[in-house]
């Protein structure tokens, strides 16, 4: 796959504002918020896009990047009015590092459609 920012953000070799970190998951703040709570959960493996996920494989990693996008949200308090959870795939999808990652966005109104 190569090497990503997410990959040295991982290393501990550029900094980052880590909220959520396990064995297999790390979540921190994204440099670049588009609403006040906007935070990336990532897998601690290298995983290229959503579309590369083997779910007998990484069934698991899903289950936790879902968990910690909820103790997230409510940790930042934006779970009882509401949040939005996203994946992008590939350029046109809007994805820029390619590295599977979830956005977690709350603490403001979302638009839909999303642009």
């Amino acid at each position: 796959m190569g090497e990503t920012i997410f990959s040295k953000i991982i290393r501990k070799e550029i900094p980052a504002d880590i909220v959520f970190e396990s064995e297999n998951v790390l979540a921190f703040k994204d440099i670049n918020p588009q609403a006040p709570v906007h935070i990336l959960i990532i897998p601690k493996i290298e995983i290229r896009r959503i579309s590369d996920l083997d779910m007998k494989k990484h069934g698991y990693l899903l289950t936790e990047i879902f968990d910690v996008a909820n103790k997230l949200a409510k940790d930042f308090q934006i779970s009882e009015e509401g949040y939005r959870l996203v994946f992008n795939c590939g350029s046109n999808g809007g994805q820029e590092v390619e590295y599977l990652h979830l956005h977690l966005l709350g603490g403001r109104q979302m638009k839909w459609p999303p642009g």
